[in-house]
């Protein structure tokens, strides 16, 4: 059984936690989140870091004490550090164009460029036509995007062609024997 919740959180320097009520707010160099945290789940702040703590061990709170737990980690993560998840595309014909620092320009083998939007926070940057990084502060919407990205396009089983993560591995098929 996992014991997730009950290890700290590590505050690095720079790095800013107000807890107000059942609100807590993380600001850093990178940006500001701030997150809700429900009634069962408590946190202090101890020194360059932060404890949580849950009322007792019914399986509804021991989730909660985890999961408040790896979401206040990764809110410290992103605005100290951020995070970035990176895409390659495989086909002929197949690249991206960064418009802006929030609109990208796909050409997918569709008759039409397909071209997507970044939320606010996210941002994308192209260093080659074949390769997307998605940037951010909030790892869900990071990798929403991305995964909203591949979606467009996800890798086919026999030539491979399509858009995937970085390191992914695509499993192929044989195709056609062709006697």
């Amino acid at each position: 059984m996992s014991r997730v919740g009950y290890s700290p959180v590590p505050v690095p320097s720079g790095v800013e936690v107000t807890i107000s009520g059942r609100m807590i707010t993380v600001s850093g160099p990178r940006g500001e989140l701030g997150r809700e945290l429900p009634e069962s789940i408590g946190v202090t702040q101890d020194g360059d870091s932060l404890l949580f703590e849950r009322p007792d061990d019914q399986r509804h709170h021991r989730a909660l004490h985890g999961l408040i737990r790896s979401l206040v980690n990764n809110m410290v993560i992103g605005v100290s550090e951020g995070y970035r998840r990176q895409l390659e595309i495989v086909g002929v014909g197949y690249r991206a164009n960064a418009k802006s620092s929030d609109t990208l320009e796909l050409q997918l083998g569709f008759s039409h460029p397909v071209e997507v939007k970044a939320p606010e926070g996210v941002t994308f940057e192209v260093p080659q036509p074949t390769r997307i990084d998605v940037i951010g502060i909030d790892k869900q919407a990071v990798g929403q995007v991305a995964a909203d990205i591949r979606a467009l396009r996800k890798p086919e089983p026999y030539k491979g062609k399509g858009v995937r993560y970085v390191g992914e591995h695509v499993r192929r098929k044989a195709g056609k024997a062709g006697v």
